[in-house]
């Protein structure tokens, strides 16, 4: 059995085919029992049957192998002799008598006659979460059936098969959830809990008779005999194992059909259902969007998204029983701000291409993870890190499989589709997703196989362009500047930490010159190059109403930012830049674009604040919310780094971010809704209010308390319409708290009397990520679990988690839960002494499942401290303050 101790995958000597289920959870307990029968193909001649299995324990006298080619050779031995038995009466009786018991009993005591095998070993190996089941003799090559009864406990750390709790009545009760992805089905029941390893699914559970129990096919037959009902569920398609799932508890439900029958339930908590009407009216539409640009209809007969108290991360896209966070479905036109509708729309989007993307056609193994989760995005940031990875990262233990549900899985598998896209078009990119899928379906894919696809219906070789962006960690900064009439691109790694890495990609290139209407295209395959403007039409296309020295009008890189790269421009482009800015010359998409690579460039000591900051101010006549929001993002960022750099400019930068964003404000019409606005300014006026006030911005505090008064003494005030709500819990809430002490608690009591009174996951939500805005140590370390530390109590956070790191490990040290800890507690600080505390603190305390996410947040440590360095080595910072802030 050692032989199968420390390796990276199952081996692959036998394959399931087919699971029969059965599971009866206790509600009261928490446990439950069960028994799993799967139909096996046994490729070659073993002794052992190796599967996952966690946290279970096995009834070693229940398993057994039955293999079904010796089981008919020995039924036709039996009868054959049958045949002959006539001559002697005895015998004929006693072939009878044997061939009743074979035919009840279906399997031989003695091991190996008639088919079935006993193991002489069942050991389940924690540290690798495999059980091996060792036999006397040589399993035969072919088809069988193993059978395993197990027992288990539902627990209580949001992973595998565990209990999530909410409130009936004002009783606690108990619900039974899945949480399976990556590697947790083999805490409910033994299995092959491997992408690849894919199988149909037949489901039966025992639950109590008043509860509601789904899975991911729909019930065919239901028996009650007392307080206990045994459901039984349509057999799955072929499927993985992390996307097998059940729920079980007190739910309702509001129901709709697409126009093609599928039935489309959303569940929640007794009470809540016309909050999920909205999701429900989302996930109708998408469905029948993806089944018209997927070229496939929606494979299955149901859709459940049901909405959990108690949840890990934001949702789950399991095959047919799509599980969220509450507050990522449930939405209250009443109650919730325009952001979280926004919100709830984009996961139900995202989950429900996972029946495609990931559910349909699975990833082979977790290295192609980018697959299910880019196109389902559809990060520059993490990306920046020395301590990044690759889209396809080589992941050698399940253990290391939770650190890759990161931003670049996400977010740049995303960016790089949309960057291959533009580049083949998008009728094309369609054609080639469709013949992906309809090649796939029911299967498995690498990466290698999107590229053949694509390459096939394009022509183009997108094999070699992109493994460069996939295989490779990083992505490039286009350094550009005008020489000679001569415009001069080079390439390199971008890296937070300031230096230039090693890379090189082949980028596919897009460039305006003076308008959208003068663009060329072209890709960049070496480290640099250099483009005549004579001989593009550039020189003659650009106007002359740019600033500087040159003849030329402004050169806008990445047009509409669809290149997954930085752009650093020379001084006099940037001037050029920051004027077309200012006359709107440039689309919304490429303002931001602008910004936001200014302000990574900056955050990499590659570009100074005042720089940043000049740029900054050419936005003050801006109300597009994608930029304005970006804007206020990147502020609150540079108010923090500045206060750790500079203190004594802390307020002259508020007074700069004020001056910038009033007029946006005031142009929005304060604080009331205007009839009939649009979505977008409903979110942007409550992101600019917030921003007055935590600037501190005297007008706009004392109204925002003004309302947070009224709303204690009347919750449906008019003075708090739902789209301000988040303004006062990030603004008037903001402002209570930053005014509550442990001698003066008052404000503090009347936000957690608002949090208790409200059964409204996000207004518990904007209650709670108001509350550790306290300076006061004391009200900090009671509120550290909020994980929304601000940069007054990060020394709290830090030391509490130092104290209470042991209790943590133990509790979340496997589940996603411990990454955000680190994260949260550990990125803010921003000295190399900070940096170095830390190291030293995790030297013998690092798991493999955070091992990533500990050098990444002390990485981030370390960029912190470059930035503060590189702030308080700018020259021109207080001179360039004081004119921006005079000239506002």
């Amino acid at each position: 059995m050692e032989q199968f101790k420390g390796q990276p995958r199952l081996p692959k000597f036998i394959l399931p085919k087919r699971y029969r289920i059965n599971l009866k959870p206790n509600l009261n307990s928490c446990k439950f029992t069960g028994s799993v029968s799967v139909d096996l193909n046994v490729l070659s001649e073993t002794r052992f049957i190796v599967l996952n299995a966690a946290n279970l324990s096995v009834k070693t006298a229940s398993v057994s192998y039955i293999s079904k080619d010796l089981s008919l050779q020995s039924r036709g031995n039996l009868m054959w002799s049958l045949l002959y038995a006539g001559k002697i009466i005895w015998s004929f009786a006693k072939a009878i008598m044997n061939l009743i018991i074979w035919l009840l009993r279906g399997r031989s005591e003695e091991s190996g006659s008639s088919g079935v095998f006993k193991p002489t070993k069942v050991e389940i190996f924690e540290e690798d979460e495999i059980l091996v089941l060792e036999f006397p003799q040589t399993l035969p090559i072919g088809d069988g059936i193993l059978d395993i009864e197990f027992e288990g406990v539902l627990n209580d750390k949001m992973k595998g098969f565990y209990r999530s709790t909410y409130k009936h009545n004002g009783e606690k009760k108990n619900m039974a959830v899945t949480q399976f992805e990556p590697a947790d089905a083999r805490q409910c029941f033994p299995c092959w809990d491997e992408p690849a390893c894919k199988a149909t699914f037949k489901i039966t559970l025992d639950v109590p008779s008043d509860l509601v129990a789904l899975s991911n096919m729909p019930i065919i037959e239901e028996n009650v005999k007392g307080q206990i009902k045994t459901l039984s569920y349509q057999e799955s398609p072929i499927m993985s194992t992390y996307l097998v799932a059940f729920v079980i508890g007190l739910l309702d439900y509001v129901e709709d059909h697409t126009s093609d029958g599928v039935k489309v339930r959303v569940y929640c908590q007794v009470g809540k259902t016309n909050q999920g009407k909205f999701a429900l009216h989302v996930a109708v539409k998408t469905l029948e969007l993806f089944k018209e640009y997927f070229g496939r209809p929606y494979p299955l007969p149901k859709l459940d998204m049901v909405a959990i108290p108690d949840f890990a991360i934001e949702a789950m896209e399991n095959y047919g029983l799509v599980t969220y966070r509450e507050t990522a479905l449930l939405y209250d036109d009443q109650h919730s701000a325009a952001a979280k509708k926004q919100r709830v729309a984009t996961v139900v989007a995202h989950e429900l291409a996972h029946q495609w993307f990931g559910n349909l056609v699975t990833m082979e193994w977790w290295t192609h993870l980018w697959l299910n989760e880019g196109f389902a995005t559809w990060g520059l940031r993490l990306d920046g890190l020395e301590e990044s990875h690759p889209i396809e990262v080589e992941v050698p233990h399940v253990s290391q499989i939770q650190e890759i549900f990161d931003a670049i899985s996400y977010n740049k598998g995303a960016s790089v589709i949309q960057m291959l896209q533009r580049y083949i078009g998008a009728e094309c990119f369609q054609r080639s997703l469709a013949l992906y899928i309809k090649r796939h379906a029911f299967s498995n894919a690498k990466t290698e196989d999107l590229w053949a696809a694509i390459e096939e219906e394009s022509g183009e070789p997108v094999n070699m362009l992109m493994s460069s962006w996939t295989k490779q960690t990083g992505y490039p900064v286009i350094s550009i500047k005008v020489k000679d009439q001569k415009l001069e691109i080079q390439q390199s790694r971008f890296l937070y930490v300031g230096s230039h890495g090693v890379g090189k990609w082949i980028v596919p290139i897009t460039l305006c010159c003076g308008s959208y209407d003068n663009q060329i295209n072209f890709l960049l395959e070496s480290n640099s190059g250099a483009l005549d403007m004579n001989e593009f039409g550039l020189a003659e296309a650009a106007t002359a109403e740019g600033k500087g020295s040159s003849s030329l009008g402004w050169i806008k890189l990445n047009v509409n930012q669809t290149g997954f790269f930085r752009v650093k421009y020379d001084e006099d482009l940037a001037e050029r830049l920051r004027y077309a800015i200012e006359n709107k010359y440039l689309t919304a998409t490429d303002r931001f674009g602008i910004l936001d690579d200014a302000f990574a460039l900056c955050m990499a000591s590659q570009q100074s604040l005042s720089s940043l900051l000049t740029l900054m101010s050419s936005y003050s006549d801006e109300f597009d919310y994608t930029v304005l929001s970006n804007l206020i993002t990147v502020s609150y960022k540079v108010e923090r780094i500045v206060a750790s750099a500079i203190p004594e400019l802390l307020d002259a930068i508020k007074q700069f971010f004020i001056n910038l964003f009033r007029i946006a404000a005031e142009t929005l019409g304060g604080w009331q809704p205007k009839d009939g606005e649009s979505h977008l300014d409903a979110m942007l006026r409550g992101e600019i209010l917030t921003a007055l006030a935590v600037f501190g911005h005297e007008q706009t505090l004392t109204e925002a308390i003004r309302r947070f008064n009224e709303y204690l003494i009347d919750r449906n005030t008019p003075l708090l319409p739902p789209d301000l709500r988040m303004v006062v819990s990030n603004a008037a809430y903001v402002a209570v708290m930053q005014r509550t002490s442990a001698k003066n608690r008052s404000g503090y009591d009347s936000l957690l009397k608002i949090y208790r009174e409200s059964d409204l996951s996000q207004e518990k939500t904007r209650v709670l990520s108001s509350l550790t805005s306290s300076p006061d140590p004391i009200i900090v370390r009671s509120l550290v679990l909020i994980l929304n530390v601000s940069k007054e109590g990060r020394e709290t956070a830090w030391k509490w988690l130092k104290d209470n790191w042991e209790h943590i490990s133990n509790t979340w040290g496997s589940s996603p839960l411990i990454t955000r800890f680190i994260n949260a507690i550990v990125s803010p600080f921003s000295s190399i002494e900070d940096a170095e505390e830390i190291e030293d603190f995790f030297a013998n305390r690092t798991k493999p499942s955070m091992a990533r996410t500990l050098k990444q947040s002390i990485e981030r440590v370390r960029i912190n401290a470059n930035w503060v360095q590189s702030i308080q080595n700018d020259d021109q910072l207080v001179k360039t303050l004081n004119i921006l802030t005079y000239y506002h």
